[in-house]
């Protein structure tokens, strides 16, 4: 089982039991250094307190389980405005958001579209823009993230 499966079974129940949604476990090397992260979302955002409650709840729950061998830093921070969109709930849960999707090669001329998330069925994601319907299969989308013009 990877990493950040076997973080985020014992962590889930962590998060959720302070008010919290685990939106996502990441584990990367950034700069020769190794990073463990838990991404949290809840209603109303998620602020540096519940940050610092899971942090707290979960570090001891990390050091007894031991799932990673080398030495890395564990943060814990909100999933963001513009979090990307993984899993099938994911989706579901902001079906008719605004979403940017980038892509490994070009469509049309570019590599970066944004709409209006209107179906995802089995990785292939299907938006609305500019009035024209867009269908990406899986294996041409390198990313999906909520879409929020400032």
């Amino acid at each position: 089982m990877k990493i950040t499966e076997q973080v985020w079974q014992f962590s889930q129940p962590i998060v959720k039991s302070l008010g919290c949604r685990l939106w996502d476990v990441e584990y990367v090397r950034e700069g020769g250094e190794w990073y463990l992260r838990l991404y949290l979302d809840k209603d109303g955002g998620v602020d540096i307190n519940d940050c610092e409650a899971v942090s707290r709840a979960v570090d001891p729950v990390l050091d007894e389980k031991d799932p990673i061998p080398e030495s890395y830093h564990f943060e814990v921070c909100s999933a963001g405005l513009e979090r990307p969109l993984k899993r099938p709930s994911d989706f579901e849960q902001f079906m008719g958001h605004q979403v940017l999707v980038k892509l490994y090669q070009p469509k049309k001329g570019r590599k970066e579209l944004h709409g209006t998330l209107t179906g995802y069925d089995d990785g292939r994601v299907t938006l609305e823009a500019a009035g024209e319907t867009l269908t990406f299969e899986k294996q041409e989308v390198a990313l999906v993230r909520l879409y929020v013009e400032f």
